[in-house]
């Protein structure tokens, strides 16, 4: 979720092109400097009835490391004293996790101890109102060797054990397939390829969901196949931040990939809807996307004007609309591909959401945008921890768009701020101030159908490392990771309670607070 630079390389503008939209933009009048106060209607901000709230987590995040290409670069990263933290907060240097090696041994292989702590972590949301419980099933925990066509029965154990807690607490269980993380061994070239490119990567990958579907396919009705594709690509594959960190010449050179990722998912779609068939069951599948609020850098100037919606498309739509169409079709390239039975395959639009970005075209180099993760010339942005601006308007933009776009039921799968205080007041506010958008969506017909907080305990942050603190639950590394509700947890226990965000609620949390982010230091 560390996203300062992720579209630096993303769009190839042509001149040509876009001078005539220039000079007719010149003549148009503008929209300000884009940044839009908030409503100050006074509530109540009722959810809709049946809405799911609940966290979610990722696997290689919180549970003990597995054999995958995560931990292979984790360990590899520790052992070579590879820990630089950038001087720009949020921005990951590539090659580096942040300060990985101040911490033991034991927190970098045990994470945030889900494996042996999860029915505590699962009975505290329940006690927090929780309904819905997102996770990751772990594809280098099932098939941690090659050559393996069954699972490691530890690893079903395992997963059996959250889908009966789950049970026992009466939440939905909501599964993620991949998550960033894959297998050490599918690294392995093969023909030249490695990762999803092999030649073999979709045949490995139809096993792992075979295997998921015939061990949990009963117990899950909520689906997503993939997490935030677009960041997995230009993190690992354009900015060297994420394995394989690799640093490809430009967005061409990842489309393949993406194309393979699509196809993965059409895969894992019919699966799950040919197992949920035969058992006379239903399941809604589909796989989110990574947004932001992307607005011009300079509202008076035409080429940040025309560059924000651009990145938009890139970055946001373009893998959405290919499950649509059938065809994936990358802005600001020529790069178009027809993917096997992926035509319609979404039942729902997962929606994860981080705030705010500002897009700065160059006119020396218009084909590079400069992303700005906030604005420090403006006094009354809040940003979070890791200098995130915080922008909950934002969020009714993104799910009107794909409501237009798509009409399709909408889920937000991810949304939430790194905020290491115990009294956690801009999570506290970031917690009242989406949910009221997404009751005022709701109550303007978007069927919008849940929202899952990121996340339920401080967890591994992936080239944050275990800086960036996200949890509404403080995870003590330095004592035994103890679990310490910060007061966040409270209030999202009363939101639950009353069924949205009450008028007084509304009173006491809605005001953006005004606080320097919190500094997280390691253990020495």
């Amino acid at each position: 979720m560390q996203r300062r630079r992720l579209i630096a390389l993303m769009l190839t503008f042509d001149v040509v092109v876009l001078l005539p939209v220039v000079l007719l933009l010149v003549f148009t009048p503008g929209r300000g400097d884009g940044r839009v106060s908030d409503p100050k209607a006074d509530g109540p901000f009722p959810l809709p009835p049946g809405f799911e709230l609940g966290t979610a987590i990722a696997a290689q995040q919180v549970e003990h490391q597995q054999p995958s290409d995560w931990t292979v670069f984790e360990r590899d990263a520790a052992a070579n004293n590879r820990a630089e933290h950038s001087p720009v907060p949020g921005v990951a240097t590539p090659g580096h996790i942040a300060k990985i090696t101040a911490w033991p041994e034991e927190v970098r292989l045990k994470k945030s101890n889900f494996d042996e702590l999860y029915v505590e972590d699962l009975k505290l949301a329940r006690q927090g109102g929780h309904t819905a419980f997102r996770f990751s099933v772990d594809w280098a925990r099932l098939f941690p060797n090659p050559g393996m066509t069954e699972p490691d029965p530890a690893a079903v154990a395992f997963y059996t054990g959250v889908f009966d807690t789950l049970d026992e607490l009466g939440m939905t269980a909501s599964v993620t397939l991949f998550h960033f993380s894959t297998p050490a061994w599918l690294w392995e070239e093969k023909d030249g390829k490695r990762g999803f490119e092999r030649d073999d990567a979709i045949a490995h990958w139809t096993t792992y969901v075979r295997a998921v579907i015939q061990h949990f396919g009963p117990r899950a009705k909520h689906w997503c196949t993939l997490n935030e594709p677009m960041v997995y690509l230009y993190n690992g594959y354009l900015e060297g931040i994420f394995p394989p960190l690799e640093r490809r010449a430009g967005p061409p050179a990842v489309a393949p990939v993406a194309a393979r990722l699509l196809e993965a998912h059409a895969v894992a779609y019919h699966l799950l809807h040919d197992d949920a068939t035969s058992r006379d069951a239903t399941v809604e599948v589909g796989f989110t996307q990574h947004t932001r609020a992307f607005e011009p850098w300079r509202g008076w100037f035409p080429l940040d004007r025309i560059g924000a919606p651009m990145v938009a498309e890139a970055f946001i739509w373009d893998m959405l609309d290919a499950v649509q169409t059938g065809t994936f079709a990358l802005t600001g390239t020529d790069f178009s591909q027809d993917i096997p039975n992926l035509k319609g395959a979404q039942d729902y639009v997962g929606i994860n959401y981080y705030g705010r970005y500002y897009v700065e075209i160059s006119p020396s180099n218009i084909g590079a945008p400069i992303i700005h993760a906030n604005d420090p010339s403006d006094p009354n942005e809040l940003v979070n921890d890791l200098n995130w601006a915080l922008y909950p308007r934002g969020l009714s933009d993104i799910v009107n768009e794909a409501w237009s776009r798509y009409n399709a039921p909408i889920y937000i799968l991810e949304n939430g701020v790194a905020d290491a205080a115990l009294d956690d007041t801009i999570r506290q506010y970031a917690l009242v101030s989406h949910l009221r958008e997404l009751s005022m969506l709701s109550s303007a017909g978007v069927d919008v159908r849940g929202y899952y907080h990121w996340s339920l305990v401080d967890n591994f942050e992936w080239a944050e490392g275990f800086e960036a603190r996200f949890g509404l639950v403080e995870v003590d590394f330095a004592d035994g990771f103890r679990r310490v509700p910060r007061e966040s947890f409270a209030v999202y226990r009363q939101i639950a309670a009353e069924g949205g965000v009450s008028e007084a609620l509304w009173a006491a949390e809605g005001r953006p607070p005004k606080r320097a982010p919190t500094v997280v230091v390691a253990p020495e």
